[in-house]
């Protein structure tokens, strides 16, 4: 979950790998270092928080290879000792990933006299890489990695070698091709606009890179090649153009994602509905956001299709023992097609002969190459760690997938429909007023979002995004459940946020409602529906949503819950872009 960027050129390499850093800070912002090869020796910068600190070094660091680090602590709190780069015996490194065991390992380097600095399991890696040097680094990396496990992406740098080894294992490396320099990173966003084309390394794989040249190699040496992309990663995606942070930002990007995820899809129809054939099962998975996104899938693929289907956290999913019989489609559900939980979800799917589907937003990942079809989220670069247009993206693929198993003339209208949701989302944000909700949030002990059927599905996004960018304690729960435990909990002081968009429901979720009020809890309604919003008006905040139908509603209602987080964040003067203790890639357990 950490971001690594390298640079062999003639620029100055340290301001390079620094501006890589700050588009890669999503990835990890405890703490952050360079190191730069100066005249044949090793100069190694780092800081405790954010990646700016280390900007006035960076400007006055000389040499044209360097590598970096920005920092989400695993093993290790954050500190300068903790910080990468870590170096041992003329080797430096930087590492994203986890050696599961590292503790066996460092016992036995202790037992040989070596001396840790750190509490990281990566400290391992560099004190290996120099116990193995013998005047030929990539060698030195290829016996270090014989004896990790776990996952990793790594970078090393030896003094007196103007060239960076890159490894990779199950964490992503991406190599970036320019011309008189070269690049590495953990993602695409660190590339923009710094070279022409990129590719992508494959497990095992190892890389050596000069400003001339790259050279892929496997764990023989042997000489391989991987295939080149035009780099699409635009710089212009990575700046703020007015806005005060990445989260309203991106927000206000969900319609056109919506938009560019029809047109993506359409180009891929064919191939998705060939695969989709004789499915009589469908699993979805997906971990944080991109599982709420599946639980609204479940109801289209159920409501619309006629197809069972069922929704698991990724990370459950895949230590159980499933049964694969008839026609099963796993979809496995991931904006950066990196989250550990979800690739092996969908790598044990795989390898049992299920079909599997991934819904992502990033083309060259980990879970496309696992995928035997890709779905892609045309959502462009997220920088907030809290995901908002990709979630808009991803239920815009779940809903055309379950279009594509629905009946022709039911498929025609709901597609029809769907071409109606960027203006949706767009009249919601410009027309919604969460001002006092977000006060009354800011202000509460607990906040508790409630629905029923697809609503409930949008209340866990809700809450989510309330707990990710301000703090504050609470939970989503179906509005069935309040009289089963949940009403001990109201009281004056805490909030709960019912959404009422299915007229079907309304009745009952309004009885929950009601309930709650009798027992002196603050309310809040968010609904579309004019007889509800007449109902509570006066004795409970209303926000009222544009009239849409059921179908359609998650896109006005979870772009509103998601407005409302980032109100009340901004109202207690949290920092929504970049929460506490979370990264954007979960690529670690």
């Amino acid at each position: 979950m950490c971001g690594i960027v390298g640079y062999a050129g003639s620029e100055s390499a340290a301001k390079v790998v620094y501006d890589g850093l700050k588009k890669l800070e999503y990835r990890g912002y405890d703490s952050a270092g360079i190191a730069v090869m100066n005249f044949g020796r090793i100069e190694v910068i780092k800081s405790v928080g954010r990646v700016e600190k280390l900007e006035k070094y960076a400007h006055i660091l000389e040499g044209n290879v360097a590598i970096g680090h920005t920092r989400w602590a695993t093993h290790g709190k954050p500190s300068t000792a903790n910080a990468h780069p870590h170096s041992a015996g003329g080797i430096t490194i930087v590492h994203n990933g986890i050696i599961e065991n590292y503790a066996e390992l460092k016992q036995k380097l202790v037992s040989e006299g070596e001396i840790f600095l750190s509490e990281t399991d990566s400290e391992v890696i560099v004190r290996l890489i120099a116990k193995f040097y013998e005047g030929n680094l990539l060698n030195a990396v290829i016996k270090c990695a014989e004896l990790l496990k776990g996952s990793y992406a790594l970078l090393a740098i030896c003094e007196g070698k103007n060239e960076i080894v890159a490894a990779r294992y199950r964490s992503p490396v991406i190599i970036g091709l320019g011309d008189g320099c070269n690049f590495c990173a953990s993602d695409e966003p660190a590339l923009a606009g710094k070279c022409k084309h990129v590719c992508v390394l494959e497990d095992g794989d190892f890389a050596v890179l000069t400003a001339d040249e790259v050279k892929i190699c496997d764990s023989l040496g042997k000489e391989i090649k991987r295939q080149v992309w035009l780099n699409t990663a635009e710089p212009a995606a990575l700046s703020l153009g007015g806005y005060p942070h990445f989260m309203i930002k991106e927000l206000w990007e969900a319609p056109s994602t919506v938009k560019n995820t029809v047109s993506a899809f359409r180009q891929r129809e064919e191939q998705i509905k060939d695969a989709l054939s004789g499915v009589d099962k469908i699993i979805l998975t997906g971990c944080g956001t991109a599982y709420h996104a599946a639980l609204v899938g479940k109801r289209y693929f159920e409501e619309l299709a006629g197809v069972e289907a069922t929704v698991e956290y990724a990370g459950e999913l895949r230590y159980n023992t499933p049964i694969i019989s008839g026609h099963i489609v796993l979809i496995a559900v991931t904006q950066s097609g990196e989250t550990a939980d979800t690739v092996e979800a969908a790598r044990l799917f795989k390898n049992l002969g299920a079909k599997v589907f991934a819904v992502t937003n990033s083309l060259h990942s980990e879970i496309t190459r696992i995928a035997d079809v890709v779905v892609p989220v045309a959502a462009g670069s997220e920088i907030c760690v809290a995901a908002t247009k990709s979630y808009s993206g991803q239920v815009s693929a779940l809903y055309l997938l379950a279009l594509q198993l629905s009946e022709k003339e039911v498929a025609k209208e709901l597609l029809t429909e769907l071409y109606g949701a960027p203006d949706l989302i767009s009249q919601t944000l410009q027309d919604i007023d969460v001002y006092a909700l977000a006060e009354m949030c800011a202000r509460a002990s607990g906040v508790y979002f409630l629905g029923r059927g697809i609503d409930y599905a949008v209340a866990l996004e809700g809450s989510l995004k309330l707990k990710e960018i301000s703090y504050l304690a609470g939970g989503g729960y179906p509005a069935s459940e309040l009289k089963h435990g949940t009403l001990a909990l109201i009281d004056n002081k805490t909030l709960s946020a019912f959404i009422i968009t299915d007229p079907d429901l309304a009745a009952k979720s309004a009885n929950a409602v009601e309930q709650t009020i009798s027992r002196g809890g603050m309310v809040a309604v968010i609904t579309s529906l004019p007889e509800v919003q007449s109902q509570f008006a006066h004795r409970a905040e209303v926000v009222k949503l544009p009239e849409c139908g059921k179908y359609l509603s998650p896109f006005a209602s979870a772009a509103a819950l998601q407005y409302l987080a980032y109100r009340t964040a901004v109202t207690l003067n949290r920092d929504p872009d970049k929460p506490r203790n979370l990264a954007k890639s979960v690529t670690v357990e």
